[in-house]
């Protein structure tokens, strides 16, 4: 990993959360923002010391992860980023396109001015990560832009497989982060944040596709570039 996840702290007397959730909490965060290197592995020891935790609770978060396919253990017992493929670079780009969209409109029903006016906070320091080429800042921005709109929606259904979906493509997000700029990207955000605006629901998820379909092409692009030739 490229930076620790953040620290977990001992339990105050009123929180309820136990131990490996907290623990699969801090490491879904980890994952969401690039921490974890895509082919470089980790141990689950390293994992507890840095989340000042014993071994269990996080062997315990590493198998929800794994069976969310974020990550995989290898023969070594050493934890990794699942390796992503360009077939399923494909599903993901599908499923995406298929749920993100609708999960987007059910959130649109429950946005209010300051929600908005949040997004556009995100989306003016997005930018100007983008201009600064703070990687960090820009995948945290891109995060809560979306998932500030997403978790609106209040849905026990959608939000959980996308937020799976972005724990599968997350930690690859950094490869492409140098072939971004304001003269490459269309700014789909603002698109979207001009359709809540005018609550036009057809601008709205005109946007978010354009937007899904940004990011994943380059993704795509850059995995193709970097597979082994024949």
């Amino acid at each position: 990993m490229s930076d620790k996840p953040g620290t977990i702290n001992n339990p105050s007397p009123g929180d309820k959360q136990p131990v490996h959730e907290r623990v699969y909490d801090a490491l879904c965060q980890s994952i969401l923002a690039g921490q974890f290197v895509p082919g470089v592995s980790v141990t689950l020891r390293g994992l507890a010391e840095q989340l000042e935790v014993s071994p269990m609770p996080v062997r315990e978060a590493i198998r929800r992860l794994v069976a969310e396919r974020a990550l995989e253990v290898l023969s070594n017992r050493r934890v990794c980023v699942t390796p992503m493929t360009q077939p399923r670079l494909q599903e993901l780009y599908y499923a995406r396109l298929s749920l993100e969209p609708e999960l987007a409109l059910l959130a649109m029903d429950h946005m209010t001015p300051d929600d908005i006016d949040a997004l556009q906070r995100f989306d003016d320091e997005l930018n100007r990560s983008l201009r600064a080429g703070d990687v960090d800042s820009y995948i945290r921005c891109n995060r809560h832009f979306h998932f500030g709109i997403y978790k609106r929606a209040d849905s026990p259904v959608i939000y959980p497989l996308v937020r799976s979906l972005w724990l599968q493509f997350a930690p690859f997000t950094r490869i492409v982060f140098g072939r971004m700029g304001p003269e490459v990207l269309q700014d789909c955000h603002a698109d979207a944040l001009q359709a809540l605006h005018n609550r036009d629901r057809q601008a709205f998820r005109n946007a978010l596709e354009s937007d899904i379909r940004e990011g994943m092409d380059l993704l795509a692009e850059q995995l193709q570039k970097e597979a082994p030739s024949n």
